[in-house]
């Protein structure tokens, strides 16, 4: 059963399962004392650490281990926050950064803080001189994903690093996707990062805080990792996380190049196989494994029901699914469709039939999808009236854009269809669809309940 989702969680490396069995036998002791157990443990663990730094680009001693990435990004952001409090307690961090980057954004903000949003365009890409007009003399910290989580695209982090170096700012850089593929560029000042997006075991972060950056870590800490990560080290997983790195390091170039040709191919296909698609995240600039799509009247949650049905284990960042009510907060920021969103994320090895089998089985799951939500090609018609008003409250997606699609064809060329929906995701999909379909969207107004979505049928 092929697993396409790698960008979630990685498959453990062989090399990661060889090594966390041998530092279970020799690295369990505490590295902090002085017996035969304890220095073949700080061996262990020194060497790991300089492994890890040589992969991130930089001194041993400026990395340390964490229980998680999520751990790592919470220790980096505040610690940098709290270290430069006297400059003030701005916070620039880009639309599309990881959760864990926002909710410690919210929890700043939540404390008095103030944070500023940059915009991104409909590749998902930050613009460098948006953050340049975003740093002020209070600003404290910015936050930079090197590579998006969702569509894969990279972002500019040497050019956004210059910028902030220019201003004096530190940069704090979430490279949780991209550094199984390589070093990230720039000057930036703080990175984090998740061993099991690499191949490592689960439970182990890094954060790198470059020399003469100001860091003044939170909350309770002992002796160990710097006093940035309090507590007893999970040495063995921490082994296996260093030599799990180092392996897909090594592997990186050759597989990147083969998996590229993979997802282009992904890319191209579903466009053509698929009617009502649209595939999002930049083109050229992106993670060589990743590809994101999202398809027209679908459900989100059936879809992935229907492929892993099909044997494909696949994600999405589809308002539609059962863990959200609300769109992606990075498909909403691109301005994207975000219906029926199909994340795939190919782990090293797959093979090109494996990627010919999944395109095989997804045009019939999207058919059958919109089959069971009663999708059929709106027939032509004489018109109705020159403006339709639609009742779609307590509709959720993909059902007003589905109706809407229905409605359209009652209004002559010129004519107007307005939705009203209290569901959060027709303020993206609704524009989404004017954009794939050729008609004009018109905006929304307030309506007694829910929004008012206005469209002019242009074709």
């Amino acid at each position: 059963m092929p697993y396409f989702d790698t960008a979630s969680a990685a498959p453990l490396h062989p090399v990661a399962r060889q090594a966390l069995q041998a530092a279970l036998d020799e690295g369990w002791a505490d590295p902090a004392r002085l017996y035969r157990e304890g220095r073949r443990a700080r061996l262990l663990l020194d060497a790991a650490r300089e492994a890890a730094a040589e992969a991130v680009g930089c001194r041993p001693d400026e990395l340390v281990f964490t229980p998680s990435g999520t751990h790592a990004v919470h220790t980096g952001l505040a610690g940098a926050l709290a270290g430069r409090r006297r400059v003030g307690g701005h916070l620039v961090a880009s639309a599309v950064e990881h959760s864990s980057v926002l909710h410690a954004a919210e929890v700043h903000a939540a404390a008095g803080g103030t944070v500023t949003e940059v915009p991104v365009d409909r590749f998902g890409a930050v613009n460098p001189a948006d953050y340049a007009r975003a740093l002020g003399p209070t600003t404290a910290l910015a936050c930079l994903q090197s590579a998006n989580h969702e569509v894969g695209t990279v972002q500019p982090v040497a050019e956004v690093a210059e910028v902030c170096g220019a201003a004096g700012v530190p940069l704090l850089v979430d490279a949780a996707q991209s550094l199984a593929w390589g070093r990230v560029e720039g000057g930036w000042s703080l990175l984090a990062a998740s061993a099991h997006k690499w191949g490592g075991p689960p439970g182990v972060g890094l954060l790198a805080v470059r020399k003469g950056v100001r860091f003044s870590p939170q909350g309770p800490s002992d002796e160990r990792e710097s006093g940035r990560s309090p507590g007893f080290a999970n040495l063995p997983a921490i082994v296996a996380a260093a030599a799990s790195l180092r392996a897909v390091r090594a592997e990186a170039d050759v597989e990147a190049a083969r998996l590229r040709v993979l997802v282009d191919r992904i890319r191209r296909r579903v466009a053509r196989l698929v009617p009502d698609v649209e595939v999002v995240g930049d083109p050229d600039r992106r993670l060589p494994h990743l590809v994101t799509f999202s398809c027209l009247y679908v459900d989100g949650e059936t879809l992935l029901h229907e492929l892993d049905r099909a044997g494909y284990s696949v994600s999405s960042g589809s308002s539609c699914t059962s863990s959200t009510l609300t769109p992606s907060h990075v498909l909403r920021a691109m301005g994207v469709l975000s219906e029926g969103n199909v994340r795939v994320s190919l782990p090293p090895g797959t093979t090109a039939d494996e990627v010919n089998g999944f395109l095989e089985v997804l045009p019939r799951a999207v058919a059958d999808v919109r089959e069971k939500l009663g999708v059929t090609e709106p027939q032509p018609c004489a018109p109705v009236a020159d403006a339709v008003r639609l009742d779609a409250l307590g509709l959720r997606c993909p059902q007003p854009v589905i109706e809407l699609a229905r409605a359209i064809v009652t209004v002559p060329v010129g004519g107007t269809v307005t939705v009203v929906s209290d569901d959060e995701v027709a303020r993206l999909d609704i524009p989404a669809w004017c954009a794939m379909r050729g008609h004009a969207y018109l905006g929304e107004t307030a309506a007694e309940v829910g929004v008012a979505y206005a469209v002019r049928r242009l074709r």
